[in-house]
């Protein structure tokens, strides 16, 4: 067991070829419901609210819960600008396989939203149900690629660097070129998605960050019939508003009785 002297979080090394990925898992021991894997943000890490609601949350529901950092993210290795949808995609097939057991509800937030779709492909048969929380699929190419004009496109096709502009950092957050061409290997918008079980995608009408619609298009890729798109009224990006965080725990409890 290791102390993040960043966030004061305990946390567990799993060993990675890239380093090692930096998660936290509370075993509550209860086999009786699935378990929870929590799937942050860009540039979050498992100490953000939604995280530590959720390990609050299910250690009052007894309900095993698991969260964990990225490659470059929080405390796991790697620098930031090193890290692809790709190596975030292996980073949480990996957790579910050498950390998580049984059925499983996975719950992605923002850039999370696509990872948990990608792991719901590979991993059908461990995943139970996923919960979206502001999902951001396939961002970087419909809010960083298309967003430049041919002028800025040429431009970073011949730096190979894009500073994009971030409130949380005045530099910008640095975004290589291999990034968004990473990305179109991971794409989940632009063809059926075999995902059968249920699905709850929950939005912000005032997300500044990703727009609501990014939600009701991937709601129209999946196969399943069980696919909910709850709109929450002048909701942001991050939706840790009171409402918000208890209608994610109304629909936890919801899918966690939920047959597989």
């Amino acid at each position: 067991m290791t102390t993040s002297p960043s966030t004061n979080l305990n946390f567990v090394s799993l060993p990675r070829e890239s380093g090692h990925l930096a998660y936290n898992r509370f075993d509550s021991g209860n086999k009786d419901l699935p378990e929870v894997l929590f799937l942050g943000g860009y540039k979050s890490d498992m100490n953000g609210t939604k995280a530590t609601f959720l390990d609050d949350l299910c250690r009052k529901r007894n309900q095993t819960y698991t969260r964990f950092d990225y490659f470059g993210h929080g405390s796991s290795s790697g620098d930031f600008i090193d890290g692809t949808i790709s190596q975030w995609v292996s980073d949480s097939l990996a957790i579910i396989d050498d950390i998580t057991k049984g059925p499983l509800i996975l719950i992605g937030s923002s850039l999370g939203g696509w990872l948990m779709t990608r792991a719901a492909v590979e991993r059908s048969h461990r995943v139970q149900a996923l919960v979206g929380i502001a999902a951001a699929p396939d961002f970087t190419e419909d809010l960083i690629w298309a967003t430049l004009n041919e002028e800025q496109q040429n431009a970073f096709l011949k730096t190979k660097l894009l500073q994009l502009p971030s409130s949380q950092d005045p530099k910008g957050i640095p975004v290589p070129l291999e990034f968004i061409e990473d990305g179109r290997k991971n794409f989940v918008l632009r063809e059926a998605l075999n995902i059968t079980c249920p699905v709850h995608l929950i939005h912000g009408t005032q997300d500044a960050n990703v727009p609501w619609t990014f939600s009701h298009r991937l709601s129209q890729r999946l196969k399943s019939a069980d696919v909910s798109l709850t709109l929450i009224k002048d909701g942001d990006h991050s939706l840790t508003s009171p409402f918000a965080l208890n209608m994610l725990t109304s629909i936890l409890a919801h899918v966690s009785i939920t047959n597989p």
